[in-house]
C-alpha cells in the first residue's frame, strides 16, 4: 500500500511519523476476506461480511491523526470489525501499551483476532479481542487514555465520555447518512471539548439498549 500510503500523505492525512510507519507495517491486505485481498491497496472501504466493512485507509488516516495516540497508551477500539485498526494502534502503543478491540458481532470478533493474530500482538496480549455492546463501552478497564470508535452513533455515549481519563480523546463518527466525525477531549471530570469535521460515511454503531 506504499503508493496509497504517499498519496495520503501528499494529500495531508497523514501526518505523524508513528502513525505512518504503522501504516507502512501493517498491510491492509492482512485483514481483508480473500476474494478482495487483490483490492486491499484502493482507497475505499471493503466488505467483511455481516454488512460490516473494512474502513476507507482515507478515514482511518483521519481519525488516527484525531486520536493522537502514543506509546503506553491504554485504548479502548469500539466497532473493531476486521482488526485493522486495533492492530495499527498496538503498533503504535508498542510493548508498554494495551488496545481493548470491542465487536458486537462474535464472528466478526474472532475475525479480527484471527488476523491480529500476524503481528504477534494477540500473542503478546498487546490486543485482546472482546465480544460486547461497543455503546456501553468497557468500564470494567477504564480509564481510557484514548477511545476510538468505527461506528456511527446518533449522539456520542455518554459510557464512552465517562470511561475517558482526564485529557484523553474520544473520535466517534456521529449522525445519520452522512455524518460527523467527532473529537471530544476530557478537560476535567465535568468539562468535554468537542470538534466536529463533516462528510463522512460509515455502518451504525448498534447498541443492545432498547
Amino acid at each position: 500500500m506504499t503508493s496509497l500510503i504517499q498519496q495520503l500523505i501528499n494529500q495531508g492525512y497523514l501526518k505523524t511519523p508513528e502513525i505512518i510507519s504503522a501504516f507502512r507495517r501493517i498491510k491492509r491486505e492482512d485483514f481483508t476476506i480473500p476474494e478482495l485481498k487483490h483490492e486491499a491497496e484502493q482507497n475505499y472501504p471493503l466488505s467483511i461480511g455481516y454488512q460490516q466493512t473494512i474502513s476507507q485507509p482515507l478515514t482511518v488516516a483521519f481519525m488516527l491523526e484525531l486520536l493522537d495516540p502514543h506509546k503506553g497508551h491504554t485504548i479502548l477500539d469500539v466497532g473493531s470489525g476486521s482488526g485493522w485498526t486495533t492492530a495499527l494502534l498496538s503498533e503504535i502503543v508498542g510493548e508498554d501499551g494495551n488496545v481493548y478491540a470491542l465487536e458486537r458481532i462474535p464472528e466478526l470478533t474472532e475475525f479480527g483476532e484471527d488476523n491480529t493474530r500476524k503481528y504477534n500482538f494477540v500473542a503478546s496480549k498487546r490486543a485482546v479481542f472482546i465480544t460486547g455492546d461497543g455503546s456501553k463501552g468497557l468500564k470494567e478497564k477504564a480509564p481510557f487514555d484514548r477511545i476510538h470508535v468505527a461506528a456511527a452513533a446518533p449522539k456520542v455515549p455518554k459510557d464512552l465520555c465517562d470511561q475517558l481519563k482526564i485529557g484523553g480523546k474520544l473520535v466517534i463518527p456521529e449522525g445519520a447518512d452522512m455524518q460527523n466525525i467527532v473529537l471530544i477531549e476530557k478537560v476535567d471530570k465535568h468539562e468535554l471539548r468537542r470538534q466536529e469535521f463533516p462528510g463522512f460515511a460509515f455502518v451504525p454503531l448498534v447498541s443492545d439498549k432498547k
